[in-house]
């Protein structure tokens, strides 16, 4: 009986060390994970603290023909403020074209203006922004453009962009991708604050850090120009959520990664209330799932075709959306702690303290160089409270995910 107990005894004490051994192993396994995306941002963020203003200059000799494309699904009511800001940028020999794409208002009425071309698609099965660009390339394939530019619907454009991105993407014969910002609403919360912050270290800290480690960067939307001869390479004809990020792999391992324009902005807005809750889904479930399949995509790629620069995509897309990687350090972080105190080892407890140092380091620097004019420092202490609130979405993604274009309706305002 003692002998017994003995055994029974050791045992417990052999499976209690055994499950402590698979704790440090997984855990260990995400500590490591965690360094490779949270290294990559701390020097694409840190870098920019170097960054040197960047002048486009013309070396053409001419001036490139452009076709500017407006995909628009019922966006009655924006459709104007942003045809207000391309007409005066463009000349008598560009075309300005308005995708009406599966209307139910009059968004292709009001579109219709001296200047502006309008075309309209009705496809109840094919549905998205990637075919109606399809629709207007195949429109314009008899008199083809020497650059196609998209702006989306409900986009300002700020005075020269057209032309910047323009020359910049015929002079290098690669897609170019223009600063693509967000607006906050008119009565904007902390969450919607934060999360605008975050668009700006997506769509203009990493692009910029990129930009002075001379390496390409991802297509983030709106504010895109394309050499005719290579938007036709690939096919548009798709209605995936992140759409734009897709076609940027595309025409990379195609041979055409996209470059940075930092002289050229084009704002967008947030969408309000529950509308942004359903835009926010959209974009990140999307990277999401484009990041799970297309980073193995490009590692294999980067082999056959020995090319550095799609390895360099590849890394930069395997930071997922800046909430979520807090939200798994967090957690991660709490469960160090829990290892540390059973077993009295803190390794990866200091590792984990260090790639804290460093994330918070690469929000700080963002939010120092870009974002202080906009969000305060006390702001900054509702992050934590911005990452809770987006476990649901996140989980959702395991059910769920919405991997599909689906508009977003946008809530009245009073």
């Amino acid at each position: 009986m003692h002998q017994n107990n003995i055994y029974t005894k050791q045992t417990c004490i052999l499976m209690n060390q055994l499950l402590i051994l698979s704790i440090d192993i997984v855990q260990f396994l995400i500590v490591l994970g965690l360094f490779l995306p949270i290294i990559i941002l701390f020097l694409e963020c840190v870098t920019t603290l170097f960054s040197i203003p960047h002048q486009i200059q013309n070396n053409l000799g001419f001036r490139p023909s452009i076709a500017v494309l407006v995909p628009a699904h019922n966006e009655v009511d924006a459709i104007n403020a942003t045809l207000d800001t391309l007409l005066p940028q463009l000349t008598p020999e560009d075309r300005l074209v308005v995708i009406a794409d599966n209307c139910s208002d009059e968004t292709a009425t009001v579109a219709r203006q001296p200047g502006v071309t309008v075309i309209e698609r009705q496809d109840s099965e094919h549905k998205g922004k990637g075919y109606a660009l399809d629709y207007a390339l195949n429109f314009l394939e008899t008199n083809p453009p020497d650059v196609v530019i998209n702006i989306d619907a409900d986009c300002i454009v700020n005075p020269e962009t057209v032309e910047k991105i323009a020359n910049l993407a015929a002079a290098t014969q690669r897609p170019v991708q223009s600063q693509y910002l967000m607006v906050q609403p008119s009565d904007p919360n902390p969450k919607d604050t934060i999360s605008a912050l975050a668009v700006k270290v997506k769509n203009l800290v990493r692009p910029l850090g990129l930009q002075q480690l001379s390496l390409p960067c991802l297509l983030t939307g709106s504010g895109m120009a394309f050499p005719w001869s290579v938007i036709r390479t690939v096919s548009l004809a798709n209605s995936k959520t992140v759409d734009d990020m897709q076609l940027g792999l595309d025409l990379a391992i195609a041979g055409y990664p996209p470059i940075y324009c930092q002289d050229a902005r084009v704002t967008g807005r947030l969408m309000e209330k529950q509308a942004a809750k359903s835009q926010r889904a959209r974009w990140e479930h999307g990277h999401i799932e484009v990041s799970l399949t297309q980073i193995p995509r490009l590692l294999k790629e980067s082999i056959i075709q020995r090319r550095f620069e799609l390895l360099a995509i590849a890394l930069d897309l395997c930071i997922p959306p800046l909430s979520l990687l807090v939200m798994i350090w967090a957690i991660t972080m709490i469960g160090g702690v829990f290892v540390g105190i059973l077993t009295g080892t803190w390794i990866l407890g200091i590792l984990l303290l260090i790639e804290g140092l460093m994330l918070a380091t690469s929000i700080f620097v963002a939010w120092a160089k870009f974002g202080r004019d906009d969000i305060s420092a006390l702001t900054l202490l509702a992050i934590p409270f911005y990452v809770i609130s987006k476990i649901a979405l996140y989980f959702a993604f395991l059910v769920k995910p919405q991997t599909r274009w689906i508009r977003t309706e946008r809530d009245v305002i009073n």
